[in-house]
């Protein structure tokens, strides 16, 4: 594992000086008590002459600290000013299956290569044929660089129709032009971006699945650092609707309900090596991504959400995967091939009781500004999001959702996508979540809950604020109820700040524009090439106004869903950048000369 040499800074978190005073008082403890069982055994019948008792005062947690307010954010919904006109079919018919419930993603992405985000969302479909109805397809949405988008499903090849769940984004083919993975209930389907137009190579490429999977989220990634894109593909529970009906799940008021996946049994999750000749091999079992209950054999994963990221930073990218009701997993990247499956080891398995949560989105993220790596998880109703942190950069985690601000305004929210991004250009990472329940009628058993719930917008205040994470009351119609699932972001008018895409189960889709006018400065870092295989998994690091900012370059966050490729950094008040270094994913670096900000700049990918 390669040492992390860079400074130690001087921030120390408040979670660090709890974990220290805790340490002191175990340590004052067992003295005290070793020392009271000594003198018991040594004690004599005399009378002992009095002892003046010193004062031991533990470490001093300084608990005053400014009131902030987050600053004035306006959303506006756009939706059909935007041109978006996409109705998600889950095929529901009052049977309640469970995979109706679970909703689809979006991505973003230049598919045209013409500079600008357009708009992709996931489509499922009738569970039998409806010959007098069209049936749902993909739906793909072509920006004119304004912010308006165009239908250009048909035109494009992709007007496919599937039981779809997730999208993956990358040129797998190395030819310049962004390519699709889409996740199912049944087998998958890859499509090659020939210059603007997709073409089904599932079958050539050996990339399909089996007809029984439910596949979820995937994302491409350069596992073994060869120069080519892999595919990782995320599982969820072993259905079909015989098994759906028979398990007969109920809730007492409502009669049958949506089934929980704790009455389902795991499925494993694969991963496809790229070959490099457009074919791709599945070597699960050889790298290690297996994980399977030693006594019944059975498969543990319930996957969600995946989020790649090299979190010891050693050069190979690690694999965070979000899994509903059983622990979650990291599979760490041994860098010869191979992984090894370690989330109780490192921390991340597991919520702050040591209990499994029903874990839907995921995301990772440098939100403080050090070194220290979060990992944020949206969890089931009634159980807090996660947010688990390292200390001083160094693994394990620590579930610190509670001790950062973020937990307890999240408790009640059934959480499905989950992103970090600067949405008020200030230079920290806030929090976003899309929220929305699995019964159309839990109000009535559960008064706290509601179907449609409210997105959740977190600002981040900084190191002066005791908790970071502040819940945003006012911000526009993001306060909208939605039947939220997965969710996305992207700069889709080119005015510098992050516009967001929410789809729902059995809903329209909405898109929400950042309508900030703050006054901060930002610069935005695109990629000349598209997201080819030199970008994917790239950290790109910039200091300005004294604060060193880190992102890593990563499509794949959320629920089933992907954000656009460019990076976003917000500079506050500062006017000027005084660094930009890229570390490619081939361990080369790069500074980057930066000439004024409130701009985008390219980078050309060798």
């Amino acid at each position: 594992m390669k040492q992390d040499n860079s400074p130690r800074q001087d921030y120390k978190s408040e979670a660090i000086i709890r974990r220290a005073f805790y340490r002191s008082l175990g340590v004052i403890v067992v003295v005290a008590l070793g020392g009271a069982f000594l003198w018991y055994l040594s004690r004599e019948d005399s009378k002992p002459e009095p002892v003046e008792e010193a004062i031991v005062s533990g470490p001093v947690i300084e608990t005053a600290t400014p009131v902030h307010s987050p600053p004035t954010v306006i959303f506006t919904e756009i939706t059909e000013e935007a041109g978006i006109d996409f109705l998600h079919v889950n095929g529901s018919q009052g049977e309640k299956l469970m995979p109706e419930a679970m909703g689809s993603g979006a991505a973003f992405l230049d598919y045209d290569n013409d500079a600008d985000q357009d708009l992709l969302l996931v489509n499922a479909t009738w569970w039998s044929a409806r010959p007098e109805q069209p049936a749902p397809t993909l739906a793909l949405y072509r920006n004119d660089g304004h912010g308006h988008f165009s239908n250009v499903t048909e035109e494009s090849g992709l007007a496919i129709t599937t039981y779809g769940m997730g999208i993956a984004v990358g040129d797998y083919d190395t030819d310049g032009w962004t390519d699709v993975y889409i996740t199912a209930l049944g087998e998958n389907i890859l499509l090659r971006n020939t210059g603007g137009r997709f073409v089904d190579v599932t079958a050539t490429a050996g990339v399909a699945g089996l007809e029984s999977d439910w596949s979820t989220a995937a994302t491409f990634l350069d596992y073994d650092n060869d120069h080519d894109l892999d595919l990782f593909v995320g599982n969820y529970v072993l259905w079909s609707r015989e098994i759906d009906l028979e398990i007969d799940f109920q809730l007492t008021g409502l009669g049958r309900a949506v089934g929980a996946p704790n009455h389902f049994t795991g499925t494993n999750n694969r991963l496809y090596r790229n070959e490099g000749n457009g074919l791709f091999t599945d070597i699960s079992h050889a790298a290690g991504i297996i994980v399977n209950d030693p006594v019944s054999g059975l498969p543990q994963g319930k996957g969600l959400a995946v989020a790649p990221v090299d979190y010891d930073r050693d050069g190979w990218l690690d694999l965070f995967v979000a899994n509903d009701t059983v622990r979650n997993f990291l599979f760490h990247n041994l860098g010869n091939g191979r992984f090894e499956e370690i989330g109780a080891l490192e921390g991340i398995a597991f919520d702050r009781n040591g209990k499994a949560t029903g874990a839907m989105g995921i995301d990772a993220a440098y939100f403080r500004n050090t070194d220290d790596l979060g990992i944020g998880i949206g969890n089931f109703a009634n159980e807090m999001s996660s947010l688990f942190v390292t200390a001083d950069g160094q693994a394990p985690f620590a579930d610190e959702a509670i001790l950062e601000g973020f937990g307890p305004a999240s408790r009640l929210a059934l959480t499905f996508g989950l992103f970090f991004f600067d949405y008020d250009l200030d230079g920290r990472l806030d929090l976003f979540q899309a929220n929305g329940h699995l019964e159309s009628e839990i109000n009535i058993v559960q008064p706290s809950q509601s179907y449609a719930q409210p997105a959740q917008l977190f600002w981040n205040c900084g190191d002066d604020c005791r908790n970071r994470f502040i819940h945003v009351s006012e911000t526009g119609d993001l306060a909208t109820p939605l039947v939220g699932r997965g969710a996305a972001y992207a700069d889709i008018d080119n005015d510098g700040d992050l516009d967001i895409v929410i789809t729902q189960s059995g809903r329209r889709a909405r898109m929400f524009r950042n309508d900030q006018q703050l006054g901060n400065h930002w610069l935005r870092v695109a990629f000349a090439d598209g997201p080819g295989t030199g970008v994917i998994g790239a950290r790109v690091e910039l200091t300005a106004g004294g604060i060193t900012q880190r992102r890593h370059v990563m499509p794949t966050r959320s629920y089933l869903s992907q954000v656009e490729l460019p990076l976003t950094f917000g500079l506050g008040r500062t006017a000027q950048v005084d660094k930009l270094t890229i570390t490619w994913p081939d361990g080369r670096i790069q500074d980057i000369p930066v000439e004024g900000t409130d701009r985008v700049i390219t980078v050309r990918v060798h």
